[in-house]
């Protein structure tokens, strides 16, 4: 097992979809991340999460410190929507996950109350046969999301935030549509050559960001992986496509992140145990939590709680599932992403406090 420098751990900043961050001094036992819906800053406080916001960097300035306040407001005490530097956070969320669709040429659709989508303009046989890596020094889109950080940098004096990149399987999907799991079995050489294509990009779109926030500050050069497709491909077929692409992340990075949205990772588990330096590890509650934590023990963890459940489960049972969570998996995260617009307050609160005293139980 390779030695993890540092871990990684749960983030969502205001409107913006749940990524991660480097850990920073020691963590609860069960630490909550909260994350709301655009839809729930747009009813409460007007916010237009169109185009302009991804667009206009004053705007998402502006609005990411109504959307603080707005939290303080209404959850005082805790850090739903806070970061390390305590600094405000106006990178993380841009383009939602379409940034490398939108390379490729993909367009990107905006929705006042939503996060932004690829549009599902898909590549031909021939198209992906003849696909190459774009030269991001002349890419259109990735020119504009580099002034947009350049903008940042000059009036923050640092380029705080996590472009979410995705993973080569969701990735390669806004390219493909679902003909790529066809085409795992009817064309496996154009499958290695998209998800290869899709692959280096994400590394050198990455390694761009990251030496210019270098300019003001050290960072830790570490990627999230976004695998919230893997469950439509059987685990075999993980190991043969798309387990040497996160292993070439891996190497490329000083850390790695695996993003497994709420579904059990359990078929994966012994794939993702051949990927050097985990730093961090999310899945669904109903994984084999116990296998989880034995195989890897450094690695921070995480479960997804899905917001149906905080919504629609009374106080008891959620207990009860964040009790047994802490049992076979903690220390850990366990992150309530994408709360819609409606849920109780009281409820938030009620699930925050029982993460604090099941920590305090573990001190």
């Amino acid at each position: 097992m390779t030695t993890i420098k540092q871990q990684l751990i749960s983030y969502i900043a205001p409107g913006a979809p749940a990524t991660r961050r480097p850990a920073s001094g020691e963590h609860p036992f069960l630490r909550p991340e909260i994350g709301f819906t655009p839809k729930w800053y747009s009813k409460s406080l007007g916010i237009d999460f169109g185009e302009r916001w991804h667009t206009d960097v004053e705007y998402r300035r502006q609005t990411r410190i109504k959307m603080r306040e707005e939290l303080d407001k209404r959850f005082p005490g805790t850090p739903i929507g806070s970061n390390s530097e305590n600094t405000t956070d106006i990178l993380t969320g841009l383009y939602g996950a379409s940034s490398v669709a939108a390379i490729y040429g993909v367009p990107i659709r905006y929705d006042s109350e939503q996060w932004p989508t690829s549009e599902h303009h898909y590549f031909s046989d021939k198209e992906v046969d003849k696909l190459t890596p774009p030269d991001l020094e002349q890419n259109p889109f990735f020119k504009t999301l580099m002034e947009q950080v350049d903008r940042i940098g000059e009036e923050e004096g640092q380029i705080y935030g996590f472009m979410n990149w995705q993973g080569v399987l969701n990735n390669a999907q806004r390219l493909r549509g679902q003909d790529i799991f066809m085409d795992m079995f009817m064309a496996p050489e154009r499958t290695m050559h998209l998800l290869d294509c899709v692959c280096s990009t994400m590394i050198d779109a990455t390694k761009r960001l990251h030496q210019k926030q270098q300019k003001y500050r050290d960072i830790v050069p570490f990627f999230t992986v976004s695998n919230c497709l893997v469950n439509m491909v059987d685990p075999d077929l993980y190991e043969e496509f798309l387990l040497p692409f996160d292993i070439k992340i891996a190497e490329a990075f000083d850390g790695i992140g695996i993003h497994n949205c709420a579904w059990s990772a359990t078929p994966y588990l012994d794939k993702y145990a051949k990927i050097p330096g985990i730093a961090y590890l999310d899945m669904g509650k109903d994984s084999d939590l116990i296998k989880a934590r034995d195989l890897f023990p450094e690695t921070r963890r995480s479960i997804m709680y899905t917001p149906m459940e905080l919504a629609g489960k009374p106080v008891d049972q959620i207990s009860e599932d964040l009790k047994r969570i802490a049992l076979e998996y903690g220390p850990c995260d366990i992150v309530a992403a994408d709360i819609e617009y409606g849920t109780p307050d009281g409820k938030v609160m009620d699930f925050i406090e029982i993460c604090n005293s099941i920590s305090k139980d573990h001190n």
